[in-house]
C-alpha cells in the first residue's frame, strides 16, 4: 500500500470517528439542576413560571404541595436541518471511504460506492436519539417573606437559560450564573 493511500485511509477513518462523536454530542441529554433565588414570594414566582412553561408548550404533569413540587413534561423535537446536514456528512464520508477502498482493492470495482447509501443513516440515528420526552421540575426549597424564595430547577440546560433570561428580570431571579458562562 502506498504511503499516501495509507494516510488517506487513516484520515477517512478519523472522519468517521468524528461523525460518530458528533452524533453522540448532538443527541446527548443535557439535563441540569440549578438553584435559583428570588426576592419575591413563592405565590408570585411559581405561578409566573408555570404560566411561562405552559406558553412554551410544556404540559403540567404533577403538582404535589406536600413535596413542594411542580413537574411539567414535553416532547423535544430533533432539528430537521441538523438531520439533513448529518446525512450529507455521512454520505460524503462514506463516499470518501468508498473511493479509498476502491484504490486499495481494485478487484471490488465500483461496488464500494454503494456505501454512500449509508449516509442518511446518520440523520436517522440523530432523529431517533434526539426526539425524546423531557421534564421540567420546580421544587420550592425555602420561602421567607423577608428573603424571598429559593427554588431548585431540574430541566434541559437550554430551557434553564431561557427561563433565567426571560423571567429573571421580572421575577428578580438570580443564581450563581454558571449556566450563562459555560461554553457547552
Amino acid at each position: 500500500m502506498p504511503p499516501a493511500l495509507g494516510s488517506t485511509l487513516l484520515l477517512t477513518l478519523l472522519l468517521a470517528v468524528g461523525l460518530v462523536f458528533f452524533l453522540r454530542a448532538a443527541s446527548k441529554d443535557r439535563t441540569t439542576v440549578v438553584e435559583v433565588r428570588s426576592s419575591k414570594p413563592p405565590l408570585e414566582v411559581l405561578p409566573a413560571m408555570a404560566e411561562w412553561l405552559q406558553q412554551r408548550g410544556w404540559i403540567a404533569e404533577e403538582t404535589n404541595p406536600e413535596r413542594r413540587l411542580l413537574r411539567f413534561r414535553g416532547q423535544v423535537q430533533a432539528s430537521g436541518a441538523l438531520a439533513v446536514l448529518l446525512s450529507l456528512l455521512g454520505g460524503v464520508g462514506a463516499g470518501c471511504l468508498a473511493l479509498v477502498l476502491r484504490q486499495l482493492l481494485p478487484a471490488l470495482q465500483w461496488w464500494p460506492l454503494l456505501l454512500i447509501g449509508l449516509g442518511p443513516l446518520a440523520g436517522v440515528l440523530y432523529r431517533r436519539r434526539a426526539e425524546r420526552a423531557e421534564s421540567v421540575e420546580l421544587r420550592l426549597i425555602s420561602h421567607d417573606q423577608a428573603t424571598g424564595s429559593a427554588l431548585r430547577l431540574r430541566a434541559h440546560r437550554d430551557e434553564l437559560i431561557a427561563l433565567e433570561q426571560e423571567l429573571g428580570p421580572n421575577l428578580g431571579l438570580f443564581s450563581d450564573g454558571d449556566l450563562l458562562k459555560s461554553p457547552i
